[in-house]
């Protein structure tokens, strides 16, 4: 089974999807990177409820990553709400968790600070509801895992 996303992963993936950094073609997708210079394969089967993503969260830490996260959330498995997801649209998460030293919760912080603090409201409710939605969904991991691209 997957481990359950840190909240900052879900922030991430909703970033994702208003990007349209993510492409879903049936139960397989590809994500790139908010720098875009790599991307991550993802392959899902919803009859056994497995799936796998080949980023650095889902390989290092048996967390579901964001890039499965933004896969589940466009094919509508997950509820995607665009109005929230516009609100972290263009968020540059590499180079901000660069900044902060790859510490996920300040650079969340960081990101949170820019929006207006009713929104904030509105993100965090959702971000709760939608972990409490992958929990239910009780992922396991589909195959072996693949090592992550290199690159920024």
């Amino acid at each position: 089974m997957w481990k359950i996303p840190a909240v900052t992963k879900i922030y991430e993936a909703l970033g994702c999807v208003e990007d349209g950094r993510i492409e879903v073609n049936g139960n397989k997708g590809k994500c790139y990177s908010s720098s875009r210079n790599k991307f991550y394969d993802i392959t899902y089967n919803p009859a056994v409820g497995a799936i796998m993503s080949n980023d650095n969260t889902s390989y290092w830490k048996d967390e579901l990553g964001y890039p499965a996260v933004a896969f589940l959330l466009k094919k509508g498995v997950l509820e995607y709400r665009p109005e929230l997801g516009e609100l972290l649209k263009g968020v540059p998460w590499k180079d901000i968790n660069q900044k902060f030293n790859n510490d996920f919760a300040a650079a969340l912080e960081y990101v949170l600070e820019k929006i207006d603090k009713t929104d904030r409201e509105k993100l965090r409710e959702y971000t709760e509801k939608l972990v409490k939605d992958i929990e239910r969904l009780k992922l396991k991991k589909l195959g072996k895992k693949v090592f992550p691209p290199r690159g920024y």
